[in-house]
C-alpha cells in the first residue's frame, strides 16, 4: 500500500518513491480524484414515488433530479444534517434530492437560513490547499459553501455541504445569487 501524507514544506510525499508535488499539481490530482469519485454518482428513476419518499432511499452519491415537477418559481434548498440528504423545493414544489457530506467533527456546517452570496463553476479554497469546489455556492463570507466534492457517505468536509458532481452542476444552473439554502440540524 502507498502512504501519503503531507510534509512541512506543503509538498506531498509518498513515501517510497520520494517523489514531490506542488500544491497545483496536488489540486490538480484531486480533481482528477473528485471527477472519478463523482463519477460513481447517479442520477436514480423516482418512478411515481414522491421525491420526498425517493429521499429516503437514496444511496450514497445518488439523486433524484424532476425540475418539470414544479417549471418555475423561486428555489429553496434544504439540508439536513442528520440524513445528509438536500431537498430542493420550486416553487415550494419538492423537485430534487440528493445525499450530501457536510462538516466532520470540529468543522461542522453551520444551522440557519443562508442565502446564496456568490457562485463560481470553477473555485479553489483559499483556506484548504487550493482544493477544488466545482459549481461552487458561496453561503457565507467565512467559506461555507455548496460545491460538488467526495461523498464518502459521512459527514467530512470542512464545513461545506459536498454534493454530487452532476447534481451540483444541475443546482447551480438551476439557482441564483440570492435563493435561500436552509440547513437544519
Amino acid at each position: 500500500m502507498i502512504a501519503v501524507g503531507v510534509i512541512p514544506d506543503h509538498a506531498l510525499l509518498i513515501s517510497g518513491h520520494h517523489a514531490r508535488m506542488s500544491i497545483r499539481s496536488f489540486a490538480l490530482a484531486a480533481a482528477i480524484f473528485l471527477c472519478s469519485t463523482a463519477a460513481l454518482a447517479q442520477q436514480v428513476d423516482r418512478g411515481d414515488r414522491p421525491i420526498l419518499a425517493v429521499a429516503s432511499t437514496l444511496r450514497n452519491g445518488e439523486f433524484v433530479w424532476v425540475p418539470e415537477l414544479a417549471p418555475n418559481g423561486p428555489a429553496l434548498a434544504i439540508v439536513n444534517l442528520e440524513t445528509q440528504r438536500l431537498i430542493l423545493f420550486r416553487n415550494g414544489v419538492p423537485i430534487a434530492a440528493s445525499t450530501v457530506s457536510s462538516g466532520k467533527t470540529g468543522h461542522e456546517t453551520p444551522t440557519g437560513v443562508f442565502t446564496i452570496l456568490q457562485k463560481a463553476q470553477e473555485h479553489y479554497s483559499k483556506t484548504y490547499n487550493n482544493a477544488p469546489m466545482p459549481n461552487m455556492q458561496r453561503l457565507t463570507w467565512r467559506g461555507i459553501a455548496l460545491h460538488a466534492g467526495n461523498l464518502p457517505g459521512y459527514p467530512a468536509s470542512h464545513g461545506c455541504v459536498r454534493l454530487p458532481m452532476k447534481f451540483a452542476e444541475k443546482l447551480f444552473a438551476l439557482t441564483k445569487v440570492g435563493s435561500k439554502v436552509v440547513i437544519e440540524g
